[in-house]
């Protein structure tokens, strides 16, 4: 908890404030008892009239300072909660973009979801009620025994051994109740990637049939986390009732001794009800104390939960930022006996990858699924570090780039077409936030969309919905390829990024940027043999290696794989091309 407490260092105003008012209500709320003592020993007892209605003035007054105080209490815990919470948030999904795939892979998105929705609010609805409780109601329950002493050493006793019994139940039920509520937003991690993957695969699990199966799996799913919530409830339910007995027996305790002490002179009747009303304000208290416990316990399970993604530092981070590659050097993108392990992996997805490309090279990457072809390009913009080996731009090993730098020299079309909610414009832009109408009607155009893109309502300032799903797969493909040509990046990675167009569109494709895109270096990632002949180089990967790298002649008279892959997908007179 405490490496997020920090979040209300710009609160300590309130923060402050919010209890002191709370506890000058509690004040107020304390000296209640001993007005109504005084009413009846003096105004009951005497019939005087005027006094009773005195005092009950007095009591009216205490009742409206005390509710200023409160509202006022409730005005800076609020602003202080608020501002922590959305303090926290933000830094927390600053943090959480600053991680690297490796990262992210591991934590898991739908954990990342939970963490910044629902472990949030956790928190900060409990510091907002530790602000306003943690410190009113230990108050008025110490208070409360203070005040018992001044009125009865005999009868006040009673609290002594009350307080202690108290102490152990709530603190028992918050030793027990804080592993299981972590447990509980543990399941409820379960619960959200169920749905996310049921409202995003809505289709495919149409497609298949597989609603009931889909049903069953989160039924389970809601009933574990069911069965954890209801056994941390009854656990922290298990506190009222406890606390209820206690205070209750406590109470006929305090009658007892206090009747005795009436009878024999020593207190007078008034003061018997204040010691009872005394005992009520403690149970009062401590079932709010309770609560209090039960909303800090998930809080502070939750705080682990932020704090635990908070400390999970990135594994790619800024280099020295003093790289001085030549845009003149005679290679653009080398490897050099580069290794790529993933986190939690056992082996090594690629190994000992050696090639070299020249400053406006068009490089094809071909072959089999789960052959490296992605892993290859991804730690050219360092989404993954090598474990091992090196690989450079323009001479400078990309580790030595500030992140800023190396991704701006780099533009990448990943395998799966992402555009968010806003116009087509909005999406182009992100390649380049000044573009103007000019160059992405250009990118446009190499990307082979302008056509479709003109005939859309208000052409580039057609709205595209959350995930593209107003478009179809090609025009969302080359909407993404849009975008990184417009920043006209020195390489270029289209990564499998033509899959859902057709022959004819592919081709054109490639000829735009072969043609228009003059001294970029481009990466083509394909499974389409077609889509690579043509490139200046060939890498053929196969198992995590280079099986072999050449032009398209030179690949189909010496690399099988190359040779078996085209042979199954051209035609004998594609294959004889030259």
């Amino acid at each position: 908890m405490k490496g997020i407490l920090r979040y209300l260092k710009g609160y300590k105003k309130e923060s402050i404030l919010a209890p002191l008012f709370k506890m000058l209500e509690a004040t107020f709320e304390l000296l209640i008892p001993i007005v109504m003592a005084n009413v009846i020993d003096v105004g009951i007892a005497g019939r005087d009239i005027s006094y009773v209605v005195k005092m009950c003035l007095v009591m009216i007054l205490l009742g409206i300072i005390g509710l200023v105080c409160s509202i006022t209490a409730q005005y800076f815990s609020a602003k202080a909660a608020t501002g922590f919470g959305t303090a926290l948030r933000n830094d927390l999904f600053r943090h959480i973009t600053s991680l690297s795939y490796t990262e992210i892979d591991s934590i898991g998105t739908s954990t990342l979801l939970t963490r910044m929705t629902s472990d949030t609010n956790q928190v900060q609805t409990g510091v907002n009620m530790v602000l306003r409780l943690f410190l009113r109601s230990p108050f008025i329950v110490f208070g409360a025994m203070i005040m018992s002493f001044t009125i009865d050493v005999k009868s006040a006793m009673t609290f002594v051994v009350t307080i202690p019994a108290l102490s152990i139940v709530v603190f028992g039920v918050m030793a027990l109740s804080i592993p299981l509520f972590k447990k509980v937003q543990n399941r409820l991690d379960r619960v959200t990637l169920l749905t996310r993957e049921g409202l995003e695969g809505a289709r495919v699990i149409r497609a298949f049939n597989r609603q009931d199966k889909e049903f069953e799996e989160f039924d389970k799913s809601t009933d574990d986390l069911m069965k954890f919530q209801l056994l941390a409830g009854r656990i922290s339910a298990f506190m009222n009732p406890v606390t209820y007995v206690i205070i209750n027996l406590s109470t006929a305790a305090i009658i007892w001794i206090a009747a005795g002490q009436t009878d024999a002179g020593i207190i007078t009747q008034g003061k018997v009800v204040a010691l009872v009303n005394y005992m009520s304000q403690i149970l009062v208290e401590l079932i709010k104390l309770a609560n209090l416990i039960v909303t800090i316990t998930k809080a502070v399970a939750c705080a682990k939960r932020i704090n635990a993604v908070m400390d999970q530092q990135p594994s790619i981070t800024d280099g020295s930022g003093k790289a001085a590659g030549s845009p003149a050097n005679a290679v653009k993108v080398s490897f050099r006996d580069a290794n790529l392990r993933y986190a939690g992996a056992g082996a090594d997805s690629l190994s000992d990858i050696t090639f070299d490309v020249a400053p406006g090279e068009t490089v094809g990457i071909i072959g089999g699924t789960g052959s490296g072809k992605s892993s290859l390009v991804n730690m050219i913009p360092r989404f993954y570090d090598a474990s091992q080996g090196s690989v450079c731009i323009d001479g400078v090993d990309v580790k030595d780039y500030t992140l800023d730098e190396l991704r701006h020299k780099v533009g990448v079309v990943p395998q799966k077409a992402v555009l968010f909610a806003g116009t087509i414009a909005d999406n182009i832009r992100w390649g380049k936030q000044d573009a103007t109408e000019a160059e992405i009607d250009e990118a446009l155009e190499i990307a082979q969309a302008k056509e479709f893109v003109d005939g859309k309502e208000n052409g580039i300032y057609f709205k595209i919905t959350q995930g593209g799903k107003n478009l179809s797969g090609g025009q969302k493909q080359r909407l993404t390829i849009a975008r990184a040509v417009v920043r006209k990046p020195e390489i270029l990675i289209l990564d499998d990024s033509a899959s859902a167009l057709d022959f004819a569109t592919d081709a054109a494709l490639r000829k735009a940027i072969r043609e228009k895109t003059k001294g970029m270096t481009v990466f083509l990632v394909s499974q389409r043999a077609s889509t690579i002949m043509n490139s200046d180089k060939i890498i053929v990967m196969d198992d995590g290696q280079i099986a072999g790298i050449g032009t398209h002649r030179q690949l189909l008279s010496n690399c099988e794989i190359y040779r078996e892959i085209c042979q199954s997908q051209l035609s004998e007179e594609e294959l004889s091309h030259e």
